[in-house]
């Protein structure tokens, strides 16, 4: 057995109680998805594409229907003319806030793109919207005293951000940190709207942030709950006025969820839907092989391979720019699709700073599928994410540490 072998196999075996309770998990997430499927007694005549206008959309109806009982609404938006997550949380933002409203962040700065939609010269600050972010605590999580003070200005909104974006200090949030953030907005400041950022973060865990109480909850199906299939489309998922609102900024006032024709075969967004949860412990447990392992190498990891995990990230801290360009080049080199890519680095929309990102998927920039990418700057630090299969991310996994132990001159 080869050393590289050899390390994987130690790592199962010590990951093997956290890969039990995943599969535990997602057996339960898989039982609540289906039994969704089964009260909507969906069929193959809800796969139709819708044209035109989208008036009586059966299919489009049905499935927003069924997101919002999944996640913990009394309403939902599932539209393919939703492009990304950041386009779903944008289209929240826009349509809620007004000139002089505050629009608070609980938990530092968000995700690179949906900053520019706050700051950026065309964004929500540009338009009057008040804004605050509250730092994070020390520890990476969120400062509640912080939080706390800024609430006694009873802002409009808070937003909190499921996942850790590009930070490498800050924490995914678990479903028990979001619930007490929540309790402390709605103890303090009933009114304020809690919108929660949910990409990649669906089904990691038992609960929504629905369940826990946020008004709103956005993301992308080409992230976890498209499981792998959805070829594009993002959900808005909430109480029923909220969402209405949100769907007249996307549609036209007036009009709201009544149009917007699904446009392709809705097929392949109800069976990925199905698959979600299977895919999302798949995803999972390659995470925490990656952790067990490079770990095990010396490198710094977060979260590491037995911590509770919020979301599917993976973040990996290597030595020098050029470790990163090789371990961000070898999970493109063993992708399904465009193997033969090497990524480099370079601007991106939305982004500060350049990016280099390995994305060989089947869904253009889906991240439910095995990809990575990492940000120019220091520490340099590659966020490793998704995984259809466990087998492809151990597969991938045994290349990166050959590559990393040839690196350092290992025998």
């Amino acid at each position: 057995m080869s050393r590289v072998e050899s390390l994987i196999q130690e790592a199962e075996s010590k990951a093997k109680p956290v890969f039990e309770r995943i599969e535990a998990i997602s057996y339960r997430n898989q039982k609540r998805v289906l039994d969704a499927f089964r009260e909507h007694r969906v069929s193959p005549q809800h796969f139709a594409a819708g044209t035109g206008y989208g008036y009586n959309d059966l299919g489009r109806e049905t499935l927003e229907s069924m997101y919002a009982g999944i996640f913990g609404g009394e309403d939902a938006l599932v539209r393919s003319q939703l492009i990304s997550g950041t386009h779903a949380l944008s289209c929240c933002l826009f349509a809620l806030l007004k000139s002089d409203d505050l629009l608070v962040s609980a938990i530092g700065s968000p995700y690179d793109t949906l900053h520019r939609v706050i700051t950026g010269k065309n964004g929500l600050t540009a338009k009057g919207v008040r804004y605050i972010e509250v730092p994070i605590a020390g520890d990476g999580s969120a400062d509640l005293a912080n939080l706390y003070a800024v609430l006694s200005q009873k802002p409009r909104m808070v937003l909190l951000q499921r996942s850790r974006g590009y930070s490498s200090r800050r924490k995914t949030l678990s479903t028990a940190e979001i619930a007490g953030i929540i309790t402390a907005v709605k103890e303090t400041s009933p009114r304020t709207i809690v919108l929660v950022d949910n990409c990649y973060g669906e089904f990691v865990e038992e609960r929504e942030p629905g369940h826990l109480g946020a008004d709103l909850t956005a993301g992308s199906l080409i992230k976890n709950p498209g499981g792998g299939l959805a070829a594009g489309g993002g959900y808005v998922v909430g109480k029923k006025d909220l969402v209405e609102l949100v769907a007249d900024h996307l549609i036209a006032p007036g009009l709201g969820k009544e149009i917007g024709p699904s446009l392709y075969d809705l097929r392949t967004v109800y069976q990925g839907l199905f698959l979600a949860p299977h895919v999302v412990g798949e995803a999972l447990k390659g995470a925490v092989l990656a952790s067990a392992v490079l770990d095990g190498l010396g490198l710094k990891v977060s979260p590491r391979w037995d911590e509770e995990r919020g979301d599917i990230v993976q973040m990996v801290e290597l030595p020098g720019r050029e470790h990163l360009e090789a371990f961000v080049r070898t999970v493109q080199a063993f992708s399904p699709v465009d193997s033969h890519v090497v990524p480099e680095f370079g601007y991106m929309p939305g982004y500060g700073d350049e990016i280099i990102m390995a994305a060989g998927t089947f869904v253009q920039g889906a991240s439910i599928e095995l990809s990575c990418d990492a940000p120019l700057r220091q520490p340099f630090t590659a966020f490793l994410q998704g995984g259809l299969t466990y087998q492809h991310t151990r597969y991938v996994v045994s290349e990166l540490v050959s590559l990393l132990m040839t690196l350092r001159g290992d025998p």
